[in-house]
């Protein structure tokens, strides 16, 4: 699997996946409550639910990852490469 890779040069690699994946389903389903008042349609609720946690997905786990490496506010970790 791409993450078991992508995880192997860097561990913390599966706690953001999980961290990502819990907060969003706790949004979705707030999201999905808020549309299906809104319309009074609980299936179009269920779509922008659907929608919304797909691309809040993503778009958090790249935040997440972004962070990690600016390393702002952190002690100097040390590199990958043994210089």
């Amino acid at each position: 699997m791409i993450i078991d890779l992508i995880a192997l040069k860097d561990p913390s690699v599966k706690r953001h996946i999980a961290k990502t994946i819990t907060w969003r389903i706790i949004g979705t389903l707030d999201t999905m409550l808020i549309g299906w008042l809104i319309t009074g349609d609980f299936i179009m609720g269920l779509k922008i639910g659907g929608v919304e946690i797909v691309t809040k997905m993503i778009l958090y786990f790249l935040h997440e990852r972004a962070w990690y490496r600016i390393n702002l506010g952190l002690p100097h970790r040390k590199s990958d490469k043994n210089e």
